[in-house]
This record gives structure tokens, sequence and C-alpha cells, in this order.
């Protein structure tokens, strides 16, 4: 019995040492003080620096997540890579490693037909026997996942996507395109939350969750009570703490608010990031004493 994907899921930070490797302690610390604060994780994607790793580091951090959180919430291990066999490598590590599903971004750099993008996640779904998640995220990828695709992807043995398109219209096509009894859709950003799940949406991937998980999962709460006027007010400033985290660079901004916040997670992302200089950690920490989110 596969474990239910819903609720706030952040899209979890790989920590990282100095030197570039992989920061194991600092790893652990961070995936504990999550687990009792959101709803899943989802680690090894965009904000875990995935793409800047190889398969071997992208394992080990998967296997140390993953004995993390013994179980305790659902965990989808990102597993997208610009060729198939990678992602089906990826993807049947994890699922011995002991994920609840996988996830992959469209094939990228390329741009590649409607079909080949469908048997590319075709391929991936059909190795494992854990859920596998479309992830579409053309402004990445640069291939979009269109409605009539993820339909056919629907009966082909995906179980749900993960929509980071920033398009309520194209997440509204979805919905309305994929009629698979079980399909579970999930809005990959907190910027529309509260219009997706009104609409259907399981589940929501923030980024903003790495930094504020207590904020987006009071916003959750107030959309699962019915509390419409709570949740609008909730979105709304949700909106601006997100702008606030993109005052700077978005990735590093997640590591410096962290260490605002006393939460280890090592010395920051992986290079050709880098840590936000003090002018700009200050500007992030300027607008979250505003909002009410820091002390000052």
């Amino acid at each position: 019995m596969h474990k239910e994907i819903s609720g706030i899921i952040p899209p979890l930070l790989t920590c990282f040492k100095e030197d570039g490797g992989f920061d194991e302690a600092a790893q652990r610390s961070l995936v504990e003080f999550f687990v009792t604060r959101v709803d899943g994780l989802y680690p090894v994607g965009t904000y875990g620096c995935g793409l800047l790793m190889s398969a071997e580091e992208r394992k080990r951090v998967a296997e140390t997540v993953l004995d993390q959180v013994r179980g305790r919430i659902p965990v989808i291990i990102h597993i997208g890579a610009a060729d198939t066999a990678t992602c089906v490598d990826l993807a049947k590590h994890a699922e011995s490693a002991g994920a609840d599903a996988v996830a992959a971004i469209a094939p990228y750099y390329y741009k590649y037909s409607e079909a080949e993008i469908v048997e590319h996640f075709r391929t991936i779904a059909s190795s494992v026997k854990i859920p596998f998640f479309a992830y579409n995220n053309p402004h990445t990828s640069g291939n979009a996942i269109s409605p009539r695709a993820l339909a056919e992807m629907a009966s082909l043995g995906v179980a749900g996507v993960k929509d980071s398109a920033f398009d309520l219209v194209n997440f509204y096509s979805y919905l309305i395109k994929v009629r698979r009894p079980g399909f579970t859709f999930i809005v990959g950003t907190e910027a529309i939350a509260n219009a997706a799940v009104m609409a259907g949406a399981a589940g929501v991937v923030s980024g903003l969750a790495n930094v504020w998980p207590e904020l987006m999962r009071e916003l959750w709460g107030a959309l699962k009570a019915g509390c419409h006027d709570e949740a609008s007010a909730l979105q709304l400033k949700v909106v601006e703490a997100r702008a606030a985290l993109k005052i700077a660079a978005t990735i590093p901004s997640c590591y410096a608010v962290l260490k605002m916040r006393g939460i280890e997670c090592g010395w920051g992302p992986r290079r050709p990031y880098l840590p936000l200089g003090p002018a700009e950690a200050e500007k992030v920490r300027a607008e979250f004493v505003r909002l009410g989110l820091l002390k000052d």
C-alpha cells in the first residue's frame, strides 16, 4: 500500500561543505527539523542542487534522507536527468532505498517531440513499482508537458504530476484532461497554492517551505478547513514572503535564511552557486523582519 502524497512538501535543500562535499551530519539535522513540520520531502531536485551532483552523489543523499526520515513522512526522490537510462538507474536505486515515490523533470537541453517525452516518462514509470510523478518545469527543461501528453502518460502508468509551470490555466487544463481515478496533482509553487488546492491539487511542493514550513502549514490548514478568507489572507502573506526570498538568488537565500533562524544546513549551496554576501543577506533579513517572520 503506497503512502498518500499530500500537503506541504519542501523541495529539500542538500547540505554541502565548503569544499563541495556532502555534509551528511548537517543533512540529517535538517531532515529532523522538517519531519515534524511538513507532510513530505522532495529531495535532490532543483533546490537540492540535484543536477549539480553525480549520480552516485545523488544516491548517497537519497539514502541519507530516507534513513533519517525512517518512514515518518513520505519522501519523493527526484531522479530527473538529461537521459532516460540515468533516470531509470536512479529510480531503481530510490525504490530499493525505501522511497515512497520518484519524480523526474522532463528531459532537458535538447528539444524533444511529444512522443519522445511520453516514451521517456513511460520507460521510467515502468521500471519501478512505486509511484512515479512527471515533473513539468518548462522554464528549466525547455520541454513542456502538454495536457494531452499528460493524459497519455496517465494511461501508461504515470501516477501523478508536479506542475511548476506557474500557470493556473495549464494546471486547470491538466485537471480537465486527466480523468484517471487516483491520479495525483501537485502544484510546484506556493505562489498559486490557494487556487490550485481549491481546484483539486493534493499538495504543494513549496520552495518557501524550505525556510518557513510553519507559514505554509498554516495556509494548508486554512485551506483544508475551508476557511477561505483566512486562506486568501495567508496566500498574500506567502507571496510577500516568497518575494523576500527572491531579493537575492533564491537557492543561496534559502541557506542564508535557515542560518538566520539558527537551523543547521551546512556551508551553503553547491558551486557554481555562492552564499549570499553580507549586503544581500541583510536585505533579505530586513524584509523578513518587516513581515514579522524574523525578530530584529
